[in-house]
């Protein structure tokens, strides 16, 4: 329980209002989407459809929590009186939307974190508490959703982590940032990692990668870079899994590194991470370096 809802009501918000975000989105496809804005670089992207969806969870949660506050990728932040936080990412794989790529959802999360709300600052993953969570991929019609002590289904299904592979049998996803110096450091760290795990795939989700973790499709998943709208949901879906959602160095899951997957695989990656550096000094930009990404698809 929360001071203002059963956490099975949020999680019935989160999967209405998900699931309605997508249908608009995934209806509203144009046959080729505009860029409406760029963020970090010339490829990381916002579409028109992200605004539009992230204004229709806005307002949807508006009717249904009109005390909660909404913490969204496109929005900012908007405190709210009832101490819970909707974090939303209204397309969580925004280029793969972008190009007619199938691997892209809705991100709905309620947190609650009174550290923040006390400095008057945006719920943070390193204090909040996640109590619900939908992430809903309308391409396929998969609905993910956990709440915090119910467990994480797929649809009606329960979803329970199954026994965890050696590393070198593992299948790891990953992602990539969109400012060329991040991408070189990463590179750099995949180049060492890749020899030692079955293989690795970079689906352009995160989100549902963290989902494809809880749901056996991926054994593990790292990434540095990460968004409290990327992971909101779907950090809760893997713990209520079974898995363990994780930074480096003690620090808890956040834009330093996320580390997800069964614990003891989790442990032996995030070792081998910390050895490998992944979440340390990026190099320099290289002058020309943005030009030479621009256009690429993410």
């Amino acid at each position: 329980m929360t001071s203002t809802a059963p956490v099975a009501e949020l999680v019935d918000v989160a999967r209405t209002v998900a699931r309605e975000a997508g249908a608009l989105v995934h209806d509203g496809r144009p046959d080729r989407p505009e860029v409406a804005a760029t963020k970090t670089s010339a490829v990381d992207v916002v579409t028109a459809m992200d605004l539009a969806s992230e204004e229709l969870v806005q307002a949807r949660l508006a009717e249904l929590r009109p005390a909660d506050g909404v913490l969204g990728e496109e929005g900012g932040h908007r405190p709210g009186t009832s101490g819970v936080t909707w974090v939303v990412d209204p397309i969580d794989g925004t280029v793969n939307y972008l190009y007619g790529i199938d691997a892209w959802a809705v991100s709905v999360a309620a947190v609650v974190d009174e550290a923040a709300a006390a400095a008057g600052r945006a719920p943070d993953p390193a204090t909040w508490r996640v109590l619900a969570g939908c992430v809903h991929s309308p391409a396929d019609g998969r609905t993910f959703t956990a709440g915090a002590g119910a467990g994480a289904h797929l649809g009606e299904r329960r979803l329970v982590l199954p026994p965890s592979a050696p590393l070198d049998r593992c299948l790891v996803g990953t992602g990539f940032g969109y400012v060329a110096a991040r991408r070189r450091a990463q590179a750099r760290v995949l180049a060492d990692l890749l020899p030692r795990v079955r293989d690795i795939r970079r689906i352009g989700s995160a989100a549902l990668d963290l989902c494809g973790v809880a749901q056996g499709r991926l054994d593990l998943y790292y990434e540095r870079g990460l968004q409290p709208w990327d992971m909101a949901a779907a950090s809760l879906v893997v713990q209520e899994a079974g898995g363990t959602v994780t930074g480096l160095r003690g620090r808890p899951a956040g834009a330093a590194m996320t580390v997800a997957g069964p614990a003891a695989r989790v442990a032996e990656l995030v070792a081998l991470l910390e050895h490998l550096d992944a979440d340390g000094p990026e190099p320099e930009a290289v002058p020309g370096a943005a030009s030479q990404v621009t256009g690429a698809p993410g």
